[in-house]
């Protein structure tokens, strides 16, 4: 399978004309002593979105790969996300991650879960919002919002969030929620793309691999692309790193996607969003 540099990776435009790259690289996981040297690499392969947390405790390496890379920070589009034990605070969180990455913006910023039994994510949403009214952080969203949260949010929000990111693969698609996030103009973004690596032992997704001399990874990372959604793999693996960005080049038909899409199984391989209440801290 062909290459690919910065310049073939499509961007999508979010709800206020904010452009992201729409393959992008996650550090979840990455240990913070390995994270500048993996970020640079991913850098080097040529990704221009990195997406971490506080929660990850990995940003400040993160920070170290781009102001190594010699990259314009322009150039370089950045996530980060607010940590659930700082909801209540979520001015002072965002000071703290924009400092650890060294940076004077952030170009979306998202409360990492809901934690409904705080009941503090609509005020954090509005504390984020005068952020993004300050040019602080260039878009906003959510992580791990499903629609009962959305229903909570909206009514209270001035600002719609740019981005859901959720977890997505071909046997945990969510499409009910994908679907009333698009209806809203809230971009879908995808963790665990590959259903943590489960999803690439599918015979459906071998046969592809096969058919279009492409990794199983290329095959559903492509089928993402395809529907629109933002995709952050992981590797700490080089090679990898740039075999997925080869993912934009393979065109899946219809009848092909239909295929992935018939993985479905239900299997949510991370926590339920809607009891989840781990603090992060």
């Amino acid at each position: 399978m062909s290459q690919t540099n910065q310049n073939t990776i499509p961007q999508l435009t979010l709800n206020n004309g904010v452009r992201i790259p729409q393959l992008g690289f996650g550090v979840f996981q990455v240990p913070p002593e390995e994270t500048q040297r993996i970020v640079e690499d991913a850098l080097e392969a040529g990704y221009r979105h990195i997406d971490t947390a506080a929660a990850y405790r990995n940003e400040a390496g993160v920070g170290a790969a781009i102001a190594a890379s010699g990259i314009p920070r322009e150039d370089i589009f950045i996530t980060t996300k607010l940590r659930n034990g700082e909801q209540g605070n979520a001015h002072e969180a965002f000071q703290n991650s924009r400092k650890a990455l060294g940076v004077e913006f952030v170009d979306l910023y998202l409360i990492h879960w809901p934690v409904p039994s705080q009941g503090l994510f609509t005020h954090a949403w509005k504390a984020m919002e005068k952020l993004y009214a300050n040019s602080q952080i260039r878009a906003i969203g959510v992580s791990n919002f499903l629609p009962e949260h959305l229903d909570t949010l909206l009514p209270a929000a001035d600002v719609v969030p740019a981005v859901n990111q959720f977890e997505s693969h071909p046997t945990f698609q969510q499409q009910e929620l994908a679907a009333k996030c698009r209806e809203l103009g809230i971009a879908v973004e995808a963790y665990s793309p590959l259903g943590q690596g489960a999803d690439l032992n599918a015979a459906a997704v071998k046969d592809l691999a096969g058919t279009h001399d492409a990794t199983p990874a290329q095959i559903v990372l492509a089928w993402h692309l395809a529907q629109g959604t933002i995709v952050i793999p992981k590797s700490a693996d080089s090679q990898r790193m740039r075999e997925n960005l080869g993912a934009v080049a393979v065109e899946l038909s219809a009848a092909e996607l239909s295929e992935i899409t018939a993985l479905e199984s239900g299997a949510r391989a991370g926590a339920d969003p809607a009891v989840a209440a781990f603090s992060q801290m």
